[in-house]
């Protein structure tokens, strides 16, 4: 049995970028979420940051469903 060390590292490289771009898109999707929330206590609309938000939210959605069609199909 041989390791194949390049290929290796380079899944380990692909799925830390997606697992970090991906957790950024959530975070930044929460703070959205937060500034809409402050916004509204302050008497005021953010309709920015949850269109935002929910954007961050759809695309971090779109990306666990084409890990898992990758996994599936």
């Amino acid at each position: 049995m041989e390791i194949d060390w390049a290929a290796l590292g380079s899944v380990f490289g692909v799925s830390l970028v997606v697992t970090v771009a991906l957790v950024g898109l959530f975070t930044l999707g929460i703070a959205g979420l937060s500034r809409h929330e402050r916004a509204v206590e302050r008497g005021g609309g953010a309709a920015l940051a949850v269109t935002g938000a929910y954007t961050c939210f759809a695309a971090c959605l779109g990306a666990v469903a084409y890990g898992i069609y990758l996994i599936v199909a």
